[in-house]
């Protein structure tokens, strides 16, 4: 199997140039056959200075939203553009190492031939983000993994490799991205936790504030709940 690299982004102008050169060059070993950035309404020069980055490259994509929609629906967008049967997401802020994916391939390529029906989750070690933030991440965490059940420690990082397939058969909701192993463990995805590397970010500022994470994560913990017990009928 191919796979199409899904990177979403928001007002990224100085941090999509120098990640999309890094992801450039970490695909050359690996089957990557396709790199599509969705521009989520930025109202800076994302979108033009991925363009510049990517120079000539063949297997680069830009998708542009008129508006911003959110990171999950700029997500469905590039997977649904995709054209190969694998998906792997990244952000645009460069905190996670495209030298990972070599680590998440492996891991799927040494699985595939009991099932292809899995989802390689990586789970940041040596966080490089405030005290603050990464305390608040611990107990959200916590919290989300007691009321689910999806054995993550950390399912806000956003380096993941699935089958396109088993991401669209999904029901669809404002924020799935935080909650993609949960839900494809459900949907009966087998769920591969691997240990990635993370990054101080140099440029621009996170999208997410610690007080919107957790007024939306309480909705949306019972949502996915409340989901999760339907999917589980029909596995």
């Amino acid at each position: 199997m191919y796979a199409t690299i899904v990177i979403p982004a928001h007002n990224e102008e100085d941090c999509i140039g120098p990640l999309l050169r890094e992801v450039i060059g970490a695909c050359r070993a690996l089957p990557v056959r396709e790199i599509i950035v969705v521009d989520d309404g930025s109202t800076d020069q994302t979108a033009d200075c991925a363009i510049a980055a990517s120079g000539d490259h063949p297997m680069l994509r830009i998708i542009r939203h008129g508006r911003r929609q959110g990171q999950s629906r700029a997500l469905l967008t590039g997977i649904r553009a995709a054209s190969q049967d694998l998906i792997v997401t990244l952000d645009a802020d460069g905190q996670n190492d495209p030298a990972d994916f070599d680590s998440l391939f492996t891991a799927y390529a040494s699985r595939q031939a009991h099932t292809t029906r899995m989802i390689i989750a990586g789970q940041r070690r040596g966080r490089r983000d405030s005290f603050v933030r990464r305390a608040s991440s611990r107990i959200a965490n916590r919290v989300r993994a007691t009321l689910l059940n999806d054995n993550v420690r950390d399912t806000g990082c956003s380096l993941k490799l699935f089958r396109r397939q088993d991401f669209l058969e999904l029901p669809f909701f404002d924020h799935i991205h935080r909650f993609l192993p949960a839900m494809m463990k459900a949907a009966g995805v087998k769920v591969v936790l691997v240990d990635v590397s993370h990054r101080a970010r140099t440029a621009g500022r996170s999208k997410y504030g610690i007080w919107d994470r957790l007024l939306f994560g309480v909705h949306d913990l019972l949502g996915v709940r409340w989901l999760m017990k339907r999917l589980i009928a029909y596995v």
